[in-house]
């Protein structure tokens, strides 16, 4: 260990989903290797993330502010260079973090393979097949600076104790808590509000809803499916992100989206339902430490072409209703199925 790093900054600096992805392959570096110091560089509002993983600290890259462009990264990889670190982690591996690297000398540095080439060949139609999954990516670049991991035995923080007032907005305390995340980044990467509303209402027969989501337009979606049903609470814009990970880390189960709620409940060891439309999970986003069966695929016989993108942001013409080939249903029959093994 004399001659491997002591100190590794580690670059991820994309979308909530992104970040959520790398906290799993963190919780196993500090298990493994708590001698090595890891300094995460993110946006501020995503330290809450990192809050129960040791020897890891939060450096904040305001990227639309004081550190935006050229000059900004300049001024950022000055403040970096302060803190005396000897080795890069680039787990963004996009122009960003490119242009900062170049004013960070001297260290070495390893950056993600995306695999930009075998993703393009799966959307394609070029084959349809499983790629490596974005945390082994992840871990890879951990393992080219000198530090295997071993992500077979998955590891998980304990549930967090819940305030007062989170245990006043889930209620019953004997009922099944059942996260709902409907929304997503593209339009075909969302369930129907129409059938998600036919899964709350079966549901929430039985179980506490809750619903997470964020920005005005969808808080007034969520208020609208809240007003019909009982057992159902809305909590987008009342929490901090730190209350939000409270509460999701004592769901029963996430039904989700592909989509940043999928990766947060995952990386907390909640077991998650994901519906996927023109994405697959065959490109190698699927939650960490999931069970396969937990995915449900648009129909392929309806929609041969899927998976048409990557993020969800391309597709032809009718694609964009390929996620509502999937029945409230099935949702239903997975979520109980979980449920009932729960209870086992």
């Amino acid at each position: 260990m004399s001659n491997l790093p002591k100190h590794i900054l580690v670059i991820r600096l994309s979308a909530m989903g992104d970040v959520a992805m790398t906290v799993p392959i963190l919780r196993h570096f500090t298990k493994q290797y708590p001698q090595v110091k890891l300094t995460v560089l993110t946006r501020a509002f995503f330290t809450p993330f990192f809050r129960d993983l040791e020897n890891v600290s939060v450096y904040s890259a305001d990227v639309k502010g004081e550190h935006k462009g050229f000059l900004g990264l300049y001024k950022l990889s000055k403040e970096l260079n302060k803190l005396e670190f000897d080795a890069i982690a680039d787990l963004h591996n996009v122009l960003r973090s490119n242009v900062l690297k170049l004013f960070l000398i001297n260290k070495k540095c390893i950056q993600i393979d995306k695999g930009r080439a075998e993703k393009k060949a799966l959307t394609s139609g070029k084959f349809f097949k499983q790629l490596k999954t974005t945390h082994q990516r992840y871990a890879d670049v951990f393992s080219a600076l000198g530090f295997h991991l071993d992500l077979s035995s998955p590891i998980f923080p304990n549930k967090a104790t819940l305030s007062k007032k989170l245990k006043n907005i889930i209620g019953d305390k004997n009922k099944s808590l059942i996260g709902i995340a409907p929304f997503a980044a593209f339009n075909s990467k969302a369930y129907s509000l129409k059938q998600i509303q036919e899964v709350i209402k079966t549901l929430s027969q039985s179980n506490t809803i809750l619903l997470f989501g964020g920005g005005q337009n969808e808080i007034k979606m969520l208020n609208n499916l809240t007003t019909s049903q009982t057992n159902t609470v809305n909590l987008a814009g009342k929490l901090s992100l730190d209350e939000e990970l409270d509460i999701i880390s004592n769901l029963d189960v996430m039904i989700s989206m592909d989509s940043g709620n999928a990766h947060i409940a995952a990386m907390l060891g909640v077991e998650v339902i994901t519906l996927w439309g023109v994405t697959h999970p065959y490109a190698g986003f699927y939650p960490f430490n999931q069970k396969p069966e937990n995915a449900l695929i648009a129909d392929r016989e309806q929609f041969p072409l899927i998976p048409t993108s990557i993020y969800g942001n391309k597709f032809p013409e009718g694609y964009d209703e390929a996620i509502n080939s999937i029945t409230p249903q099935q949702v239903i029959l997975k979520a109980n199925m979980i449920l009932q093994k729960s209870l086992t």
